[in-house]
Order: structure tokens, then sequence, then C-alpha cells
């Protein structure tokens, strides 16, 4: 193909845009609702999700409440969701659940109003706002559709983003631990096995509170140490009788004989 053809192609094809362009303009300028609309559908039919929310963000307030209005709520959090903006989407999504609850995509749009905020939970090391946001909505999603056919994902999702929380809340309790701030590695560790009793944590942290309550015994003022120490073995005793071929009992035993020994010489 010669350079003059290349040429006059690119100039055709930049021309060709030009003019749509122009002439979405003037839709959106124009007093005509219906085709605004069908142009609108149009370009998301296409998968130009940009431009057609040019024509969605106006429509809405005008067909709200309406057979059209429902379809324009949904097709705005699904331009939104497919550009990955998914915190719009969720938004747009949910507003779909609470305007039209009987609508043909409720469903689909309380499943994917939680989903977003799955998509927007970051990794355990950061704020786990959307995380939690998440939880809550993919339980409300249950609560509201107990036999859909999500059920069983949604589960999933839900475990994905507690494991997540757990190693989070695992982290934290280490953090501290290493800060040598031993009450708060406690309580830390203490939360994270009343919040996920089953979690896959549990034999470290019984180890770790083992470990904190000695050393936090140690530092402690005379008054405190006792009730510090007996800390001490009732971990020791949980770590034993849970875990009783745990690779860390080697290492605390010593630690648990070392608290009865101080209780007995007080």
């Amino acid at each position: 193909m010669s350079r003059k053809i290349v040429f006059f192609i690119l100039v055709a094809g930049i021309v060709v845009v030009g003019f749509a362009c122009n002439n979405y303009s003037k839709i959106i300028k124009s007093g005509n609702n219906e085709l605004k609309y069908e142009t609108g559908v149009d370009l998301y039919d296409k998968g130009d999700y940009s431009k057609a929310l040019q024509f969605f963000d106006i429509l809405r307030a005008v067909h709200r409440g309406t057979e059209k209005g429902e379809k324009l709520t949904y097709y705005s959090a699904n331009c939104y969701f497919q550009m990955k903006d998914y915190q719009i989407a969720s938004y747009y999504y949910n507003q779909y659940v609470q305007m039209y609850p009987r609508g043909e995509h409720a469903e689909e749009s309380a499943f994917l109003s939680a989903y977003c905020n799955y998509l927007e939970s970051p990794r355990a090391s950061l704020d786990q706002t959307s995380t939690y946001i998440a939880l809550r909505e993919l339980q409300s999603f249950i609560d509201m559709y107990p036999k859909s056919a999500k059920v069983e994902e949604v589960h999933r999702l839900m475990d994905e983003l507690r494991g997540k929380l757990e190693v989070k809340n695992y982290n934290i309790g280490m953090l501290f631990y290493k800060m040598g701030d031993y009450q708060a590695a406690i309580t830390s560790f203490e939360n994270l096995l009343d919040d996920y009793p089953d979690t896959d944590f549990k034999e470290e942290v019984l180890y770790s509170i083992t470990k904190a309550y000695f050393t936090y015994a140690e530092k402690s003022i005379k008054s405190r140490k006792d009730e510090r120490y007996e800390k001490t073995i009732e971990s020791y005793n949980n770590l034993l009788y849970l875990f009783p071929e745990s690779g860390y009992l080697k290492e605390v035993e010593d630690i648990n004989k070392e608290a009865h020994k101080n209780l007995k010489n007080k």
C-alpha cells in the first residue's frame, strides 16, 4: 500500500471521528431526549462506556422511576464497572437496588455492588475500610437472597476477605510485640482469637502470647508480676492442649517452668 493511500485513509479516519464527535455534541445539546437515549444505548452496546455515560448522566434524572430510568441506572453501573471505577460502580448498583428492588437486575446489582467493594479491598498491610464494607454488603446479599446461585461464591469471597483481616491483625500483634509493647500485643492477639477462633494463626498466636506474657511479667512492677506469670502458664497450657505436637513447645517449656518457679519463690 502506497504512502499516499495510507495518508488518505488516516485523513478520512480523522474526519469521520471528528464528524462523529461533533454529531454527538449536537445530540447532547439538543432537546431530543429520545435520540439521546438511543445514542447512549448504541454507544453502550459498542463498548464506548465513557461516551455513553455522557448521555446517561443527563437522562437518569429525566427518566427517574421509569422503565428507562431503571435501565439507565443499570447501564451506568455497568459502564463504571467496565471502566474499573469500582467505587462509583458500587454506588450505582446499590442505587439500582434501592430504587428498583423488584427490577430485573436487582439480585445481580446487589451482588455486584458488594463485589465492587471486594475488588477495592487492598493488600493486608493497607487500610481495610473497603474490606469491612465488602463483608457487610456480601452478608447483606446472603440475607436478601439466601437461595441465590451466588451464595456459594459469596461465602468464598467472604472467607478470602476474612483471611486478609486475620493477616492484618496478626501482623499488628507482631508489630506491637517487636516494639516491646507487650500489653498491646497481647490484646491484639487475644482479639484475633476472639474474632477468628478457627484462624490458621492460632498456634503462632498462642506461642506469641505465652512469650509476651512472660516478658511482660518480667518487666512488670512486683504487684503485677504474679498475675502475668499465671497468664503465661495459662497460655502455655492452651498451646500444649491444642497443639501437643507443636514445634514451639520446646522453646516455651522453659518459660513455663520459669513462671512456675517465680510464683513458688514469691
